[in-house]
């Protein structure tokens, strides 16, 4: 393909077996060539190939030479992310990012491996986000968006979205040993042998740890991945298969007065019968070709989930005889698919890439349950429905190399989905349809000395809880209940720049808005659905990197956001738990006569607790590390330490009533906060062979 072809992100998405790309296209020469270059030099953010300043990759090299204590943590090498948990290690991470808490992934999309992993009407959280499928060793690149300024990412996208590739080959076969404090052990075998004409790649997992809690965690997980694949990153084709099952006991947030009185200590359970079950299983399909300066790829999948959650957060609020645990209980199975094709041309002698996309989705649901326990045996119903939830996009985009230095990029989509729910309760039973058109738009300038500037503006949304959308009656209390839109619309702003202009370094800057016109969620701990208001977000956030020299690099990435509600109300306009700052940095020594290390600081800012902000977090401050040792090209020892300082932060912080046994019925507002490790080291013997 002739090298005055345009080279552009929807052709650097085609890249799936050299770098591992998501490749909702597949990608032409040049394209391949430059992802090379991101691969030599280690950053996945060089000038001239994204279409944003917070768009960018992370190298399968930045993931691991992180040392990372929970496996959703790899989120956290996107520039701003925050990746933490309240309760038992087996359930699914809280995120944080743009002053928004995500929750369990509501507003950010993942997928993994061309598969969807945020759940639509999920029996925990809207858009609940479970990473803990994955293994970190597959990973060839992360892939991440912010803002909704891109026609490939509909729901849950309007903070950003990720595309975590697995590869589909390995340099060296991989079998490594860890083992830690709290009878932590992980064991983990890999390769890619070729196979006939194609390579088969291959990863199992087992982990086990009970953690610093009283009530140990006993997370057990059993994790596998098989991949058949052949051809190459313009022309092929991967199979996959994948397995995933763990069982846990959690230690969920706790009352601040229990462990200021002495009454339990900082690593106790209230309940030490919460915790779950949970399993997920895929097949997957990705297709990839090239003709000419045409580009077409699909993909299909299956996947089958189940989880059971049991939670206690308020203890003997609701019943103070058998206290007030739930299960929330769901069986799910997903099937969907996506195709593309790109066109590669000129118009009037400028360089044009057209792309049209159509992506399908039907999560069917049987049952969605949330029921009232005492020590994991159901005492009673509150809710048992059966949902399906029906989702069409197509979209397009355009864009268009009108000089040497200024190029557009529009986008359209158009998202249909649809509601089917049967319920215990008739009068929660229905079926409700909407849609929306999401346009976009970017403008790109340079580069001028190995600068480059950006102009985002997007129209997104996010998808509520079709329970939801179709309710009139609490399911919990019997009392009226309104009925929630299906979809909400955000908008987004940005202006950005990024730059190499210093050898070794890239750079990049953004300031950026997004309006919310309802932060409408269903609370899927009581059962019900509570909107709030319509919200915004400013805030300016920035990444640099550098290569001192062969063997040392430093990062540093932060983020400052002012978040509020926009119509001023009773008790206030302070949006709860949207952090005002973010900030992660590190040094990475790479080579360094056969030793090698990382050393890694996260900030993570107070944050307002309640609307008021009479009650607010404190902030967390860990400090993270890891030194290594290779002894020859084929085997390591290394050895990481977590929160190295021993901090007693939190890792999140909430502001609610609950009441312990002897006080008054009407329970008592405090802090819950689930705390931080205390420090923790890992010992890991790697072979490569």
């Amino acid at each position: 393909m002739s090298g005055n072809i345009l080279w552009s992100r929807e052709a650097a998405r085609g890249l799936g077996v050299l770098m591992g790309a998501c490749w909702l296209n597949a990608a032409c020469a040049e394209g391949v060539q430059k992802l090379e270059e991101v691969s030599v030099t280690g950053t996945g953010n060089p000038v001239g190939v994204w279409d944003g300043a917070s768009q960018g990759a992370v190298t399968k090299d930045e993931i691991e030479r992180r040392p990372i204590s929970r496996t959703g943590e790899v989120l956290e090498t996107i520039p701003g992310m925050i990746v933490t948990q309240h309760a038992g290690d087996g359930k699914a991470n809280q995120y944080f990012l743009r002053g928004y808490n995500l929750d369990h992934g509501t507003d950010f999309a993942t997928w993994v491996a061309g598969m969807p992993v945020n759940m639509p009407t999920h029996a925990h959280g809207q858009g609940y986000t479970d990473l803990n499928f994955l293994i970190p060793e597959l990973v060839s690149r992360i892939q991440y968006n912010k803002g909704p300024y891109y026609a490939e990412d509909g729901d849950f996208s309007s903070v950003g979205s990720a595309r975590i590739s697995y590869a589909e080959a390995l340099p060296s076969n991989i079998a490594s040993l860890t083992a830690g404090k709290n009878n932590y052990s992980r064991a983990l075998l890999a390769g890619s042998p070729e196979l006939g004409a194609g390579r088969f790649v291959y990863g199992l997992e087992y982990d086990y740890g009970n953690g610093p809690w009283d009530n140990p965690e006993r997370l057990h997980k059993i994790n596998g991945v098989m991949r058949y694949a052949q051809g190459t990153s313009t022309n092929g084709f991967n199979v996959t298969a994948m397995g995933y099952s763990s069982g846990w006991n959690a230690t969920d947030q706790i009352p601040q007065r229990a462990v200021d009185s002495g009454q339990i200590g900082r690593f106790s359970a209230i309940d030490p019968s919460d915790g779950g079950r949970t399993s997920r299983y895929s097949l997957s399909g990705e297709w990839r070709q090239t003709e000419g300066n045409v580009i077409r790829s699909a993909s299909v999948y299956a996947i089958r989930s189940k989880l059971s959650l049991f939670s206690n957060f308020t203890y003997f609020l609701n019943n103070a005889a058998n206290g007030d645990q739930f299960q929330q209980s769901e069986s799910r199975t997903v099937m969907g698919g996506s195709a593309s094709q790109t066109w590669l041309t000129e118009w009037g002698g400028r360089q044009v890439t057209n792309t049209a996309g159509l992506q399908l989705r039907r999560d069917r649901l049987d049952p969605v349950a949330l029921y009232l326990t005492q020590g994991r045996a159901v005492v009673s119903v509150t809710s048992e429905d059966t949902a399906v939830v029906t989702s069409v996009a197509p979209y397009v985009s355009n864009t268009v190399k009108w000089n040497d230095w200024f190029r557009t990029i529009a986008g359209a989509r158009y998202d249909r989905q649809r509601y089917e729910v049967t319920s215990l309760q008739p009068a929660n039973s229905g079926s409700k349809s909407d849609a929306l058109v999401s346009p976009k738009i970017s403008l790109a300038f340079g580069p001028w000395a190995q600068t480059e500037y950006f102009l985002n503006w997007g129209r997104g949304f996010h998808s509520n809880d079709a329970r939801g959308a179709t309710q009139t009656v609490d399911p919990a209390s019997g009392n009226t209940a309104q009925a929630v839109s299906p979809l909400v619309r955000t908008t987004g702003y940005e202006i950005g720049a990024r730059t190499q202009r210093i050898r070794g370094m890239t750079a990049s800057v953004a300031l950026w808005q997004l309006r919310q016109n309802s932060e409408l969620v269903f609370v899927g701990d009581a059962g019900t659905t509570e909107p709030s208001r319509a919200s915004l977000r400013t805030g300016v956030e920035g990444l640099v990197q550098y290569q001192m020299n062969s063997w040392l690099a430093f990062d540093a990435s932060g983020g400052v956001t002012r978040s509020h509600y926009t119509d001023v109300q009773d008790p206030g306009n302070y949006i709860p738990g949207s952090p005002n700052v973010v900030v992660s940095a590190g040094a990475t020594v790479e080579n360094y006569k056969q030793w090698y290390g990382a050393l890694r600081w996260r900030y993570f800012g107070p944050r307002p607790l309640v609307e008021d902000n009479s009650a607010r977090s404190s902030a967390t401050s860990l400090v993270n590390g890891r030194i290594g040792y290779a002894f020859d090209k084929r085997l390591r020892l290394q050895v990481d330490v977590f929160n190295l300082f021993n901090r007693k932060d939190h890792d999140i912080d909430y502001f609610y009533a609950s009441r312990l046994p002897a006080e008054p019925a009407a329970g008592v507002s405090d802090i819950h906060f689930h705390p931080v490790e205390p420090r923790s080291a890992r010992v890991s013997l790697i072979a490569n062979f």
